[in-house]
């Protein structure tokens, strides 16, 4: 099978991190794309740096994709880039804009804090700071009727939000309950056509 022009290079976490989130929105988006994955061990430095020195990564961190002749890192960035790209995932407005970029900040704070404690198990953050998160996210999903944060429609902060409640569950650093708003999210995302069976053949 000829290797498909979209490479998406991450770490081998299976569904954990940032990167799935960009893996999410292509099986979504129904973009074929090649994966090559790279063990989180001892070779990681090791890889880190030949991505450098290939040009995939100036930082030499994951994801990045290749697409389309460019590569892409970051991957709030990246989803950004393939929403425009595509002329969809996004708001139409430029109040739907805003609102879509405003969760997406709050969410890459969210996440800082998920990272730090995935690196160092802390108490603050799932009794403080990610219940904070929960209920700021929630505020937004609440103001229409959803499932997603502008209602019907998916966008691609729809992705990272449901991405890092998945991980806090994985974690156990969830709340107990889901606020209803993201309740909904969680379950319509699941749903979704692409991504239904993509979750159903990769539990772990």
């Amino acid at each position: 099978m000829a290797q498909s022009s979209t490479v998406y290079h991450y770490l081998d976490i299976g569904r954990l991190g940032r990167g799935e989130v960009v893996k999410l929105f292509l099986k979504d988006a129904g973009i074929e794309f090649t994966e090559i994955r790279y063990p989180f061990d001892d070779t990681w430095p090791q890889n880190s740096q030949k991505l450098q020195e290939q040009g995939i990564s100036r930082t030499g961190a994951v994801p990045a994709l290749e697409y389309q002749g460019h590569i892409l890192t970051q991957h709030i960035p990246i989803l950004r880039y393939l929403a425009r790209d595509l002329g969809r995932y996004d708001g139409e407005t430029n109040w739907e804009k805003y609102l879509v970029d405003a969760v997406a900040d709050i969410y890459i704070d969210w996440r800082a804090e998920w990272v730090c404690n995935l690196i160092k198990k802390s108490d603050k953050y799932k009794d403080e700071l990610a219940p904070k998160f929960y209920k700021l996210v929630a505020q937004y999903y609440s103001d229409t009727e959803g499932p997603y944060l502008l209602g019907d429609k998916v966008t691609y902060v729809d992705f990272a939000v449901y991405q890092i409640i998945d991980n806090d569950r994985r974690m156990g650093t969830a709340v107990e309950t889901l606020p209803v708003s993201l309740a909904r999210l969680q379950e319509a995302f699941e749903k979704r056509e692409n991504i239904a069976g993509y979750l159903a053949e990769n539990k772990s």
